[in-house]
């Protein structure tokens, strides 16, 4: 009997595992940091993002227990000693109030928890230290979402069969990994003279070879500091659950507090005081004595002022790596985007980040800190091996994982993935991809105005397959009134990528409206017509031969140099006139301007992110001032030119974060010029003739209206991003934004420049101080339309003007 009881005593234990989801009930969506735990036991643990939680126990349990702010707690039975997998859904609590009186003593307990927190942030927060360096590793994946059966089923999908065998069906929404990338690098810290960089040294993507991809996976271009006030995500200012003004935005609550880790902490909770505002809902983790997060989950709340983003989820953990100095150690962020409605499909964007051997204090090379460069990649980063990243990884791929590269490469052998391609390269670009060319734009095929009547274009470019260095590209268009061909024919090549030296020519017959704005759409864009509101009758036959060389010798600063030879001649009700006094007072009519100009642009943006294609690079913006420098002469006699002339203009445009104010747009422009111009070459302040609202246009002045040969200019636009609306209720579900605006511009004209062409009945220069016009609008309606009342506030005597303007414009936007 001894020897039996010895023997059962050695056996094995048995270990009871619970796995599943936590879920809202009424929404079935998942329901993230929620708290599980195995009833009466120390057991426990929270839900990840996306509400999975795994729990197991070699202890004898009964029951499994959830519980989260605002909801029931729910209580499951348990089989003891078995893998099973229980779903727990949690119904909204439904308060009941009483009455409840406030004494001025009574304080919530969480405030002072948050009140040393904020304390010492300037203590915790890591940019406090004079240097650090550590290595970060990152992890990227996107899914498409809510695949249910029947469309994995259907026949259109049959040659990617297989890919379905990777499809996650455990989850709320299940999903299917699309795409995965991985990235290696170390991360450079300096406090005087400020300066950060990351050093990629090893890039893994599946499918894509793209470096300025590469550079935005990296851990700069994504990382999240919650002690800062405001963290900017997909554009918007989020108030962080420790900014100083916290309290303003949210509720806080003390519930817990236990051991993490080796630190004793406080768990709090919180939530926005207003349902729309941007801000976050979670728990967090504070260490005592220091007060600094230990750790913190957060997410958007599901009425959040947000467009196409269904789900944001964040997880965050620190360590102190020495006395005094905590660093963040693994973020885990999780995106579902849906561009409609929450049940068709969608995307995940999922990813992992990763820090270790932390250097604190320690003197850095000052060889990583030149150039401007803020993000570097190493030229072999992308040929790295299989046995680089199984030794790299700062922990393993899962096999699902494991499975995405290999599953990548086999869809882009089927036919029919190239065709998907192709359908949603064209409406990116305009141009459907067929072998080496692409055919297009499409929406240039057909165009209407005054002077051509029925335009009809047909326009091709060579493809990346038939080179990725050089490109030509061409088009011809004729006019069914006017019965005139145009067209244009050219190339652009690379000589270096890096750094990046272009140069091309190009040749171009065509029609053009002059005073119109460079962002506006081109007059042989089918929704130029649609949207126009005067007739197009004052056009311009141009003759151009532009040459061109591009150098960018690091990200940020690009200078083009431009040889441009030009030959206007007036179309429709254009006409030239020069005055003659040879016998009295008469008129000469010019059949051409022409000019042969040299120039140079400069532009600075310090900081600027691109996504680049091979030719076109897609730009995703600075929040630092963009300057930029304009300078030609035009050179006279040479080639039939008639003018000699030096032109300067300067700019500066900034976006401006301004917490929960939104954010601020301004442009600061002037310019000048010498010598005596026909009006054609002188500063024609850009106007505006459609119903569409254009950011760098007066959209209550028309074109020809007003001109200048010395100028100085302001625009700005503030977007309040629903501060006022989301305080009403009836506005709130709507997710209305507010967005008010102001242009100005002063200028004069010499009036010598008549005696080369008269100038147009109409035309004026600003002789009685600034043109002025002011706008106030409602964007984000039916989540893309923006619609403005613009003012004109000055020159209100002029004739064929409008006092007061409805403007629409289309704007895509989080």
């Amino acid at each position: 009997m001894l020897l039996s009881s010895l023997f059962a005593g050695s056996g094995v234990a048995q270990t009871t595992r619970v796995t599943g989801i936590t879920i809202d009930a009424r929404t079935k969506e998942p329901l993230p940091f929620v708290t599980v735990g195995f009833v009466n036991s120390r057991i426990g643990t929270t839900s990840d993002a996306e509400g999975h939680f795994a729990l197991e126990t070699y202890y004898p349990t009964d029951s499994v227990r959830a519980s989260s702010l605002g909801f029931e707690a729910v209580t499951k039975a348990v089989r003891k000693d078995r893998d099973q997998r229980i779903d727990l859904a949690l119904e909204p609590l439904v308060a009941s109030f009483q009455e409840v009186v406030i004494r001025r003593q009574d304080r919530n307990p969480a405030f002072e928890i948050l009140d040393r927190v904020v304390a010492n942030k300037p203590t915790n927060n890591r940019e406090k230290l004079s240097a650090y360096s550590f290595d970060a590793y990152n992890k990227i994946e996107f899914d498409i979402n809510n695949l249910s059966r029947k469309f994995v089923n259907n026949k259109l999908w049959k040659p990617f069969r297989f890919v379905f065998d990777n499809m996650d069906s455990t989850d709320v929404k299940p999903y299917l990994p699309i795409f995965i990338s991985e990235s290696l690098s170390e991360i450079h810290y300096r406090q005087k003279p400020r300066s950060k960089r990351e050093v990629i040294r090893g890039t893994r993507q599946s499918g894509i070879q793209n470096q300025s991809i590469s550079q935005l996976l990296g851990d700069m271009y994504q990382n999240v500091n919650v002690y800062d006030n405001f963290l900017v995500l997909f554009g918007k200012n989020f108030i962080s659950p420790i900014a100083d003004g916290g309290r303003l935005f949210y509720d806080y609550y003390l519930t817990d507090s236990a051991w993490v880790g080796s630190n004793w902490c406080y768990h709090l909770e919180f939530h926005p005081k207003r349902k729309n505002e941007l801000a976050f809902e979670g728990e967090m983790w504070i260490a005592d004595t220091a007060y600094a997060v230990k750790r913190i989950q957060a997410g958007f709340p599901q009425a959040i002022n947000l467009n196409f983003v269904q789900g944001f989820w964040v997880d965050q953990e620190y360590e102190p790596v020495q006395p005094e100095v905590w660093m963040l150690v693994r973020d885990h962020l999780v995106v579902d985007l849906g561009i409609f409605r929450r049940k068709l499909k969608g995307f995940y964007g999922r990813r992992t980040a990763l820090y270790k051997e932390f250097k604190i204090n320690a003197p850095i090379d000052t060889v990583v800190f030149e150039g401007a460069e803020v993000v570097r990649i190493e030229r072999d980063s992308a040929s790295t091996t299989d046995d680089y990243w199984d030794f790299g990884r700062h922990e393993p791929l899962n096999q699902q994982e494991a499975n995405i590269y290999e599953m990548i490469d086999s869809v882009q052998k089927v036919p029919r993935f190239r065709t998907f391609v192709d359908i949603v390269n064209m409406l990116a670009t305009g141009y459907l991809p067929i072998g080496p060319l692409e055919y297009g734009p499409y929406y240039t095929i057909y165009s209407f105005n005054q002077v051509e009547g029925t335009r009809l274009r047909f326009g091709l470019r060579t493809s990346n397959d038939w080179s990725r260095r050089s490109e030509l590209e061409g088009y011809a268009a004729y006019g069914l009134l006017d019965h005139e061909l145009k067209g244009m024919i050219g190339g652009q090549t690379f000589i270096t990528k890096e750094p990046r030296q272009l140069t091309g020519l190009y040749l171009r017959h065509d029609i053009e409206q002059l005073g119109q704005s460079q962002s506006a759409f081109r007059s042989d864009n089918v929704l130029s017509s649609t949207f126009r509101r005067n007739p197009a009758n004052k056009l311009t036959l141009v003759d151009e031969v532009r040459y061109f060389y591009e150098l960018e010798p690091f990200t940020g600063l690009n200078n083009q140099f431009t040889i441009r030879y030009r030959n206007l001649q007036p179309r429709g009700d254009l006409v030239y006139l020069r005055p003659s006094f040879a016998d009295g007072f008469s008129t000469v009519e010019v059949p051409h301007i022409t000019s042969l100009e040299v120039s140079l642009n400069t532009r600075f943006a310090w900081g600027e992110k691109y996504i680049s294609g091979e030719f076109r690079r897609f730009n995703l913006g600075t929040f630092k001032p963009v300057l930029e420098v304009y300078g030609a002469a035009g050179i006279p006699t040479l080639l039939g030119s008639d003018y000699e002339y030096y032109k300067l203009i300067g700019r500066v445009d900034q976006r401006v974060q301004m917490g929960a104010l939104g954010y601020l747009r301004y442009r600061v422009e002037a310019g000048r010029i010498w010598g005596t111009l026909p009006y054609p070459l002188l500063i024609l302040h850009t106007g505006n003739e459609t119903f569409y609202y254009y950011d760098d246009a007066f959209n209550t002045m028309n074109f020809f209206e007003f001109i200048s040969d010395r100028y100085a200019s302001i625009r700005m636009d503030h977007h309040f991003d629903g501060l006022f609306f989301n305080r009403v209720p009836l506005l709130r579900k709507l997710k209305l934004r507010e967005v008010i605006g102001a242009k100005a511009v002063i200028g004069d004209l010499d009036p010598k420049h008549s005696e080369e062409v008269l100038f147009l009945p109409g035309m004026y220069r600003l002789y009685d101080g600034p043109f002025v016009e002011a706008s106030a609008g409602i964007e984000n309606i039916l989540n893309v339309l923006r619609i403005d009342g613009v003012w004109r506030l000055t020159y209100q005597d002029h004739p064929n003007i409008s006092l007061f303007a409805l403007r629409l414009k289309f704007r895509f936007d989080f």
